[in-house]
This record gives structure tokens, sequence and C-alpha cells, in this order.
């Protein structure tokens, strides 16, 4: 045996329970998150309008579709286009482009120096929330599409998202042929969806129509689809979106426990004992799954209201534990972190692993 190969570090899943867990950081809200993702449409559907009406908002904090943004410089790699078009474009899109949004039509390929190109930009710009490339073909260097080549294609810029902590857009192309999954229509081997964190697919009703489906898939969200209309402006805008049922907000479960603590200073149950007592008619949907979750996405935002949280495992059951401030004066509550939270989640269970039952 190699003793120089260090040994796993692991940790138990009662321990990993009972972790104060960091959400996703979106840059638009239940939608895209931090990482790598892919926008595959067929040619002239509207995807590159979509990315720069995209990169525009993300700049000035503007919702989309109704989602909000976290505000933040944009990079937009329009490979395929040139300033002139993407000039013209904008003034239909939009009467003020902030200074916020950048526009490359050049770059480097993938392994050629359009890594060391990104990172300069994020190193000279470090409040960038969003980096698209239109398209991922463009950055490409001109070799065989096996799996191997897609996969560290694809990794090299999901290495960098996820470093920075920042989303990287991909603009991709679909397949002519029909498919049952139209996600299986994504050009290239199926390395290409395994390496991103969430696919988005802009198929039209029937071409020209100017009315499309955006299908969503991902690792950090819900599958949905999104109806969406072209204006005359040639701003997609929304129709309907099947996520009927959103997640419980996390000033809402706080709101909810805070009520629950008005007259007491101590509650103790198990997760479903604790959606019961909290949505005792069903109302907010709030299964004993879905509130420890919450608990532990918004221990921070509890402790700022008085509410310390503690989750352990007593008899073999998983228990929750409130604690309600005497004072009335909160300020100065600490966060109850029920073990260290460093490094936590983010992919160094170091800091965990000593931890169990």
């Amino acid at each position: 045996m190699n003793k120089n190969i260090p040994p796993l570090r692991t940790v138990d899943g009662a321990a990993l329970m009972s972790q104060p867990l960091r959400p996703p950081n979106f840059v638009v809200d239940t939608l895209i998150a931090q990482g790598l993702h892919l926008l595959a449409g067929s040619p002239k559907v509207g995807k590159s309008w979509l990315a720069l009406w995209l990169s525009v908002m993300v700049a000035k904090g503007e919702p989309v579709w109704k989602m909000p943004t976290k505000q933040g410089t944009t990079l937009y790699l329009c490979l395929e286009d040139s300033v002139l078009r993407i000039q013209n474009r904008l003034f239909e899109i939009t009467e003020d482009a902030p200074s916020s949004v950048h526009f490359c039509t050049e770059c480097a390929l993938i392994g050629q120096g359009l890594e060391e190109q990104v990172e300069t930009f994020l190193a000279t710009h470090p409040d960038t929330v969003l980096v698209i490339i239109d398209t991922l073909q463009m950055v490409r260097p001109a070799r065989d599409a096996t799996y191997a080549n897609d996969y560290r294609d694809l990794s090299a810029l999901k290495r960098i998202a996820d470093a920075h902590g920042i989303a990287i857009l991909l603009i991709h192309h679909l397949r002519k042929e029909t498919a049952d999954d139209v996600f299986n229509r994504i050009s290239g081997t199926t390395a290409i969806s395994g390496a991103v964190d969430s696919s988005f697919t802009l198929v039209e009703e029937r071409r020209g129509s100017g009315r499309a489906k955006l299908s969503c898939v991902g690792r950090d969200i819900e599958y949905r689809e999104l109806t969406l209309e072209r204006n005359g402006e040639n701003v997609w805008e929304l129709v309907s979106d099947s996520r009927t049922q959103p997640e419980l907000l996390g000033d809402r479960i706080v709101y909810l426990l805070s009520e629950l603590m008005r007259d007491r200073t101590e509650f103790i149950g198990t997760p479903t004992e604790l959606s019961e007592r909290i949505d005792p008619l069903g109302v907010e949907h709030i299964s004993p799954k879905k509130v420890s979750r919450q608990i532990q996405q918004n221990l921070d935002a509890l402790s700022k209201i008085g509410i310390s949280t503690l989750v352990r495992r007593s008899n073999g059951r998983r228990l929750i534990e409130l604690q309600r401030a005497e004072s009335d004066d909160t300020q100065g509550v600490p966060a109850v972190d029920p073990v260290d939270p460093a490094g936590a989640l983010c992919g160094d269970l170091r800091a965990v692993s000593r931890y169990g039952e």
C-alpha cells in the first residue's frame, strides 16, 4: 500500500443532515445558479437575442421573467456577431445599456488561451456574476467529437465557474432530428449534458411563430417549462411557467417559525411534528424534508430574530430544537451552529468528517 496516498475523508449521513446548508448562489433566482450551463436551440430560433437580453438584465439587476437577479458585471462573448450587429440589437432591446455589461467578438480557444483570458477579465472585474459564450462551437479546438473531448472542454470551463462562484452559460445547437426527450437533441455526445449543471432548450412551436418553449433541467433547479413569446423588440417575454408550486421562500419559513415561537421559549420535536405545528392545514405545502432544509438554509436569518436552532438525533429520531432569546433585543444573539460550518458542502468535507452521531 502506498503510504503517500491520503485516506478518504468522509462524513456520515447524520452529521451531514445536521450541517447548516449554504443554498446555491443564484444569478437568476430559481433558474440559473453558479456553475456551468447550456442553452441549446435550432439555428435562428433567437438564442443570441435571449443571451444578449439576459446579459443586460443581470448587469442592470432587473428581474428576468419575474425572477430576481443578482446584479453584477456580465461578459458576453458574441463570437458569431459583429460589434455593429450587437449595437443595433442593443438599441432594440433596451433604452440604456449599463457599463457593467461587456462584449467581445474574438477570443482564444479552450486549452489555447481562453481560460487565461476569462481569468484575466475576472481579476479585473471581480464583481462578475455571468459569462455567456455564444457559441460553444466557436471556442472548441478542431478535433474528433468524442465523449472524452467533449467532457474535457466543458470541464475546463466548469472549473472556472466553480472556482469564482459565477455562472457560465454556453450557447449551443440542437440536432435537426426529433426525439421524445428534447435534451437528447443537444448536439454532441452525452458528455456535454453530463458536464454542465443545467441544460436549457429553446424550441419554437413552429418555425417563425415567435412562440417557443424553454425546457429547463439541472442539478440545482427543478424541471420546468417556460412558454415564451418574442415581442416586436425581439425580447422573449414570459407567457406561462409550469412551476406552479414554488419553493418555500426563506423569509416565509422565518416568519412561520417566528409566529410559532412568539409565546414560547423552546420547541423540541421531529421535522414531522414541526411541519404539522407551523402548517396544520397544509396550505404552505411544507413537508418534513422541506422544513428541515429551509431551517438549515436560514440559520443566520433566524438568529437575527433571536431564534437559535439545533438539529440532533435522540433515541434514533431526528429532532429540531428551537430556542427563543428571552430579551427583545436580539441584535447580539449569536447563531447556533450544530457543527463547524467551515468548508462544508463546498467540496471539502474535512471540517465535518469528525462529527458522528
